[in-house]
């Protein structure tokens, strides 16, 4: 399935053409709108050439295109994210195992010989490959040999990429890990050819419903060691879920599957930028946002909080009817809580799942072996690590920024600007009140058709910088109710009676709701400043002499602040990608 072609991406950037009475604008506004058309219809041309780079498997340096094209860098960058998540859905359909028809195994018919290995029957196929339990001639072993299918990873140069890096796990003796016995390619077929573990997976095991929970646990723990281990020689899984854990005939865990596994200190990767490695239901929010660069161990240990829960539940962390659903909960929601869906769930076992599953990674724990021994902690009745850093947790993950955050690069100057527009039309009015004016209209004129053209030269300002995306509409709906409320107020006063700027008190609440909002939204330092508007809101009340002046102050240092900070980064950011 192809992301989206670049005329989807007109509808909320699109110029609209300003026609009255029959007449069109004048040239400059003209101007501007063809100049603005000019910029998009690059834009266009651009995303075009990258979503067919991404369709033909080849590789989109994300940060390369951005200093090819400086003056679009932040539109491609917002826009990224929307193409990622289209391609995740036709990338996980794509990767649904298929029927045994493809032109490359159509005439396959078992038992034959392959090199070195006599394939007797498929056990298993998966979007990456087909699995076969096969003999091994030279050594006369049963083996399992996995071969790589040709689809949209199936590039020359991808397959070699994939072959360098799965070559690493060779030297991985460890023994909860299926071993790797050889990495090679016969007649154009890539391979690997690996121990054949008698047994099941542990996804077949939870088709019949949750585990004890100190099975899980003791599972789950094993398992942990095992990918601790391949962290310490620097190879990271990035798939494990519950279908690439086989348990033998013993009960032994066996991780499996290393077919995407990177080594952390290897510049060379399968995968580019942008690109989503990983199951959907089990692949870490660092992953499931194509964040490449940011994918290291703490993104397996998110995978392994992902089997636990399954393991507890008989359920992933998250399900969806479509596959971009799927993506989209991954980045953006929480978890259901085991113990919702496990009431009798053991709290310590439940705390230790959702701390792997915190969406910030350096949330969870530090390392795999530390995982281990908080599991191991729980099976030996012991005070668990989670359970003493709870409160940091909630203290520090209440103040961090969203992944939303990112779009306020495009607002930091404007907020810097919309500080002093504040701070001068508080002083005008604080002048006027000493000045004894009482007229109400005077009053409206400034705080309602002022501050409603500063609205207006405002957004048309953030549309000339590119495309305004969905989240910024919605903090625009924000603020123009917040407007809304301000402008009620003098009615308000009318109605009731009250003398002019009698409920200039509401600015602060009203200011700090805006805040509030924000703070869910963007960063949850806006908490602070919707804590210094409602305390401002009272302190007007009790000195209505100096009220204005004083919430100037307050709401121009509430918005240059974070304005200055996110303008800094934007600046940084294009720096970066000259």
């Amino acid at each position: 399935m192809k992301p989206p072609r670049p005329a989807e991406f007109k509808g909320p950037a699109a110029p609209a053409r300003d026609v009255a009475d029959g007449h069109t604008a004048d040239r400059p506004r003209e101007a501007e709108g063809n100049a603005t058309s000019a910029h998009e219809q690059r834009l266009a041309e651009v995303v075009a050439e990258m979503t067919d780079q991404i369709t033909a498997g080849q590789s989109v340096d994300l940060d390369a295109v951005c200093r090819e094209h400086p003056e679009l860098a932040s539109d491609l960058r917002d826009l990224w994210g929307a193409i990622l998540v289209t391609d995740a859905t036709g990338a996980v359909r794509e990767e649904a195992p298929k029927a045994s028809n493809t032109p490359r195994w159509r005439g396959l018919r078992l038992p034959m010989v392959v090199g070195d290995y006599e394939l007797l029957e498929e056990v298993g196929r998966g979007g990456m490959g087909v699995v076969f339990r096969a003999r091994q001639i030279s050594l006369n072993r049963e083996v399992a040999v996995k071969m790589i299918l040709r689809g949209r990873l199936a590039s020359d140069v991808d397959l070699q990429r994939f072959l360098a890096e799965a070559g690493a796990t060779a030297r991985l003796e460890h023994l909860n890990i299926v071993p790797v016995y050889e990495v090679g390619d016969v007649e154009g077929r890539p391979f690997f050819s690996m121990q054949y573990v008698r047994g099941e997976t542990l996804a077949d095991r939870l088709i019949e419903g949750p585990l004890p929970q100190r099975d899980a646990a003791q599972i789950i723990a094993t398992v942990a060691r095992a990918i601790d281990f391949a962290h310490r020689r620097g190879v990271l899984h990035r798939d494990l879920k519950s279908s690439n854990i086989l348990l033998a005939r013993d009960g032994t865990p066996m991780v499996t599957d290393f077919g995407l596994a990177k080594e952390t200190g290897n510049a060379e990767s399968l995968t580019h930028s942008g690109m989503l490695v990983g199951t959907p239901a089990f692949m870490s929010p660092e992953q499931a946002g194509g964040q490449g660069g940011e994918v290291g161990p703490a993104s397996d240990i998110y995978s392994l909080g992902c089997v636990l829960y399954h393991a507890l539940t008989g359920r992933p962390p998250f399900v969806a009817d479509s596959p971009m659903l799927l993506v989209l909960k991954v980045l953006e929601q929480d978890p259901t809580p085991p113990r919702a869906l496990r009431p009798t769930l053991d709290r310590d076992l439940e705390m230790i799942c959702v701390r792997c599953l915190q969406k910030p990674a350096d949330l969870r724990y530090a390392s795999a072996g530390q995982l281990a021994d908080d599991l191991e902690a729980f099976l030996r009745d012991e005070r668990i690590l989670a359970r003493s850093g709870r409160f940091t947790q909630v203290v520090v993950r209440l103040f961090r920024e969203t992944h939303h955050a990112v779009v306020l690069e495009n607002w930091g100057l404007l907020w810097m600007w919309h500080s002093l527009v504040l701070l001068v039309a508080c002083s005008l009015t604080w002048v006027m009140q000493q000045a004894d004016v009482t007229s109400r209209m005077a009053y409206e004129t400034l705080w309602i058709v002022g501050l409603g053209a500063w609205a207006t030269v405002f957004w048309m300002l953030r549309r000339r910088m590119g495309p305004v995306t969905f989240i910024e509409r919605q903090v625009a709906h924000v603020w123009g109710a917040s407007m809304l409320g301000v402008a009620l107020l003098f009615p308000l006063e009318w109605w009731l009676d009250l003398p002019v700027l009698r409920l200039s008190p509401m600015l602060g609440v009203i200011a700090a709701m805006v805040f509030l909002i924000k703070a869910a939204m963007f960063n949850g330092s806006f908490y602070l400043q919707a804590v210094a508007l409602l305390g401002t809101a009272v302190w007007m009340a009790a000195d209505p002499t100096h009220a204005h002046l004083g919430f100037g102050i307050i709401a121009a240092i509430c918005f240059f602040v974070p304005g200055l900070r996110y303008h800094r980064r934007r600046l940084r950011r294009s720096r970066s990608d000259r």
